[in-house]
């Protein structure tokens, strides 16, 4: 039983109340007389995250969230999908059931991604149906590959047909697509789209019948951009990729907290992270009323969301900001499949003094890239990098099996000296590498086959690792120690000279290959816009 000022999130209203809860769902509710403390709101919904860009696994993710008033996720797998296949999707579901936190899965639509690039696994119709069939996966996963939807490509209207035949809804994935594309991607009964950066994207898919997920996460930050929009729709409020650093502070009750701050109602906010998901996803939850699920949250106002004590199944599993469950996940054999890398595997060759390149351009707080040029001097026949320009090295090494390395160019770091790299390299997660030298970037790539994958800064002769030895992409450590280490090696490449907040999360997008404009796969420099391998050099 708890009291407090119940928030109404179906009609919009608050008023003092008693919730009693019996067998896990809620009994009554009952209004009561008396100036009562604190507020009582339904469980919060983040309705698209990817547990594994946390870094940690789920039993781990369970206890930073949950601590926040998270008490359901649906979260797509296609990270540890594209890595190690139904393998890797299972140990998801099997570590998320050992915690309190309600963790629903969809079925990654687009392993791989792209044709671009080489992952661990694929998953065909057949494997999409095997898992929309489990009660605990609720829809299909974002459609990425918005082109193959677009022109009905076979495979991607199999998987769509499975998730329709099934009843599941689909969720979407289409970066600035609008006009008469945007109106053939909906129309196949996608539904939810997290990709928009600004006010008038929102409203051209709303209008084309989409649900829009207003993301704030660690590296993609909408929220600012779409609180005009969210003002006068009703939206879904989403994370889909937030580091443990980042979640330490806060998850989607600091999320509401901005949003409020940006002049939305708060009782409006607070629809999208709990009754609009759980009606989206025909879920039991969202609401305080008798029958649903007893999944609340004590808060002490509705402007900063503090949280008090979170109740899962009428539970007590979390009070003042620390969780009151157990967690003991279990270690993954995580593998390599390639050589040890040498300082030339990183070269660019050109003829002459001069050579004008292919520049990825990063920009702040957002996934999608710029496509730049810039003008770099020849050593050698070897295209060097202009550090004083921020123009450095990057490249992609394939992890799956022994290959050349994919070499190019990126702006947007900042760094003076040193390399860092990382086995989290969306969607594939093959190594990424950025640097100001060949030496380190080797050195980087080697220490992360070394250790089994991770994130690694590399200076002279030196280098600093956070090991993610669960698919190269997640650890078992408690939250606190990954926390710690992370925010150890960010240290470490600040010195470095690197200006991003999250140096590594933002690198790890600049080999996703459904985003525009420029990003970098295994295979070589693609432009999204034209879903064309371009030279890193505009001429020879």
């Amino acid at each position: 039983m708890i009291e407090g000022n119940i928030v109404d999130v179906r009609h919009k209203k608050i008023f003092p109340g008693r919730v009693e809860f019996e067998g896990g769902r809620i009994k009554s509710v009952e209004p009561v007389g008396g100036d009562l403390q604190g507020y009582i709101i339904p469980g919060l919904i983040d309705s698209h995250i990817h547990i594994e860009s946390s870094l940690v696994v789920p039993s781990r993710f369970a206890e930073a969230v949950v601590p926040h008033g998270t008490t359901t996720v649906i979260t797509d797998p296609h990270e540890i999908a594209n890595v190690l296949g139904l393998q890797g999707i299972e140990y998801m579901v099997k570590d998320s059931k050992t915690v309190p936190l309600r963790v629903y899965f969809t079925a990654p639509s687009c392993v791989p991604a792209t044709t671009f690039e080489t992952s661990g696994a694929k998953l065909g119709p057949a494997e999409i149906e095997s898992l929309l069939a489990r009660e605990e996966f609720v829809a299909l996963g974002e459609m990425m590959n918005y082109p193959g939807a677009i022109a009905q490509d076979p495979e991607v209207m199999a998987k769509i047909d499975v998730a329709k035949r099934l009843g599941k809804p689909i969720d979407g994935h289409c970066p600035m697509l609008l006009g008469d594309g945007l109106k053939a991607y909906a129309k196949l009964g996608i539904t939810t789209d997290h990709e928009c950066t600004s006010s008038e994207e929102a409203q051209a898919k709303y209008a084309a019948g989409m649900m829009v997920m207003v993301r704030q996460g660690s590296a993609s930050k909408n929220l600012p951009a779409l609180a005009s929009f969210a003002k006068k729709h009703e939206f879904l409020l989403v994370s889909d990729d937030k580091s443990v650093s980042d979640l330490m502070l806060g998850h989607l009750d600091k999320s509401l907290a901005e949003a409020v701050s940006l002049g939305i109602d708060p009782l409006h906010a607070l629809r999208a992270a709990t009754i609009n998901p759980a009606l989206h996803y025909k879920l039991p939850l969202g609401v305080i009323e008798p029958g649903m699920a007893a999944d609340v949250v004590r808060v002490k106002d509705l402007n900063g969301f503090e949280v008090e004590e979170v109740y899962i199944e009428g539970n007590l599993v979390a009070s003042s900001g620390a969780a009151k469950f157990e967690v003991k996940p279990k270690e993954m054999v995580n593998q390599f499949v390639l050589q040890r890398r040498i300082p030339s595997d990183f070269d660019v060759q050109a003829k002459g003094p001069m050579a004008e390149a292919r520049v990825i351009g990063v920009v702040h707080d957002e996934i999608v890239t710029k496509s730049l040029t810039a003008t770099l001097p020849v050593d050698n026949g070897r295209v060097m990098p202009n550090i004083d320009q921020d123009i450095l090295r990057i490249a992609v090494v394939n992890r799956y099996r022994d290959a050349p390395a994919s070499n190019a160019f990126v702006k947007g770091f900042g760094l003076k000296s040193g390399a860092i790299a990382s086995t989290v390299a969306h969607d594939s997660h093959n190594i990424i590498v950025v640097g100001t030298s060949n030496e380190d970037m080797a050195m980087a790539v080697n220490t992360i086959i070394q250790e089994g994958g991770g994130f690694c800064a590399c200076a002279a002769g030196k280098s600093n690792m956070l090991n993610l030895r669960v698919a190269g992409l997640m650890c078992t450590k408690p939250v606190f120690d990954v926390r710690r280490a992370l925010d150890s090696l960010h240290e470490k490449v600040k010195e470095l000279g690197c200006k991003a907040e999250s140096p590594f999360m933002t690198m790890s997008f600049l080999s996703l290959l459904v985003v525009p404009s420029l990003k970098l796969g295994d295979k070589g420099l693609l432009d999204v816009e034209s879903f064309k391998f371009v030279s890193v050099l505009t001429s020879p």
